[in-house]
């Protein structure tokens, strides 16, 4: 239920317009002018975003707090006479407004003269224990499995366990993201699309972060009854490139690229972190900021009115007859309460009488995803005055799942569940009218 948060990159590739810098720039570069991380959170939380996830060192090595384990700091930087502390001034405005707080922090790096030798991985573990001791809670730990040759021309073979039980020491609820988790998984690209089937679990045995991972395809849709719950987080960025450049200040995404990605993400049973680059002076730009409020009334007006909330409903089978499972749980507004049915039924449907016919372009499905996602087919259909008649076919739910169609006008839409592994248990059927616009009208 995050369902969207805030990436930033930020570093010394801010000023250098590199993607990967080399872990040989000066220190001094890093130098910006009015870093303001409540700047940072005001904004964010004025789009909705429920996090704030950090690069407080990415490949280059370049740590973005004071770290005892590098010389490659803002200790060593220009900024604030190197008594400055970008994480600190974060961890602090999350705190200030509500915010959960996240950290990155790439294995590589690629100024450490101990990258590539077995002594690393050791000083690696005890930056992550720096960073998460420091700070306050961290909700989640991001880990990129990037893996390329140090200074002594040497690959480092990182040791996953080490780090992740050294996150768990200190936060043992930590989520803990990777190409396989263990507590969220990449989603298989860099365009914030999830798959149209998407599963929370993945098998994971045998596999790991970078170059061990699954193949793109399979983390993009999960495996179907696997053994692990890792669901799927969809990274993008507002620009071309993940850190900021002025050469793509004009190039930010537009509401229709970013609602395309929200309904692709948030209405794929994926969560959405959505990368926006701090700037050269510390701030989020204007450009990114104004698109980022625009996307924020996009989703408040397309989801402000249930069209569906209190309207009847009725179930072909409910369990055990029982009220707390009725079909009326579907409309009640609540994601606590469900509709299900006898534990050997495993296919059925429910219809959601609207009183009369109403103009659509939205139907929103849930399942009570603490029971587990368990559906693997469904269908929709509209009541056409005489008849239902077919208007999508798909498989995953999961905790979210957002259709979109062209507007349209019923008074009833039954919902079948063709195939699932166990009961289903459906939280919630949501119908809306979004602003319609050729260029906001999203494909399911």
């Amino acid at each position: 239920n995050m369902e969207y948060y805030w990436f930033t990159h930020f570093g010394p590739n801010t000023f250098t317009d590199k993607e990967w810098g080399y872990g040989d720039e000066s220190e001094k570069v890093f130098n910006p002018t009015s870093v303001d991380a409540n700047q940072w959170a005001k904004t964010l939380e004025d789009a909705g975003f429920k996090q704030m996830i950090l690069t407080c060192k990415h490949h280059d090595g370049f740590c973005l707090w004071p770290s005892k384990y590098s010389t490659h700091t803002v200790r060593q930087s220009a900024w604030k006479n190197g008594k400055g502390d970008v994480l600190k001034e974060l961890s602090l405005a999350c705190a200030a407004y509500g915010l959960k707080f996240g950290v990155y922090l790439s294995p590589w790096d690629r100024n450490h003269p101990d990258y590539g030798t077995p002594a690393y991985n050791a000083i690696f573990a005890k930056t992550l224990d720096e960073v998460h001791t420091q700070y306050g809670d961290v909700f989640e730990q991001w880990f990129d499995g990037a893996n390329g040759e140090g200074p002594n021309g040497k690959k480092q073979v990182y040791d996953w366990k080490l780090f992740q039980n050294t996150v768990y020491k200190q936060h043992p609820n930590a989520v803990i993201f990777s190409d396989v988790g263990p507590g969220s998984r990449w989603i298989g690209n860099e365009k914030g699309y999830a798959g149209e089937t998407n599963w929370s679990t993945l098998n994971i045995d045998g596999f790991g972060p970078g170059a061990d991972a699954p193949k793109p395809e399979v983390l993009n849709s999960g495996n179907k009854n696997a053994k692990y719950w890792i669901p799927s987080e969809a990274d993008v960025s507002i620009r071309p490139g993940w850190f900021y450049s002025p050469a793509t200040d004009d190039k930010v995404k537009s509401l229709a690229e970013l609602a395309a990605i929200y309904h692709a993400s948030v209405g794929r049973n994926a969560n959405l972190l959505l990368n926006v680059p701090v700037d050269r002076r510390g701030l989020i730009s204007r450009n990114d900021s104004l698109r980022l409020m625009e996307l924020r009334k996009y989703i408040d007006e397309s989801f402000k009115t249930n069209l569906a909330l209190k309207k009847k409903s009725t179930a072909s089978q409910v369990r055990g007859g029982l009220k707390r499972f009725g079909a009326s749980n579907l409309t009640d507004g609540k994601f606590g309460t469900y509709w299900t049915t006898n534990d050997n039924i495993k296919k059925g449907s429910f219809i959601v009488d609207l009183g009369k016919a109403v103009e659509f372009n939205r139907i929103l499905l849930q399942e009570y995803i603490p029971l587990g996602q368990r559906v693997a087919a469904f269908s929709v259909d509209v009541w056409d005055g005489s008849q239902f008649k077919e208007i999508d076919r798909q498989t995953t739910i999961g905790y979210k799942r957002i259709l979109s169609f062209p507007l349209m006008k019923t008074s009833k839409i039954r919902v079948n569940i063709l195939d699932a592994l166990a009961c289903p248990v459906i939280s919630e059927l949501q119908v809306f009218k979004a602003p319609e616009s050729e260029k906001l009208t999203p494909g399911n």
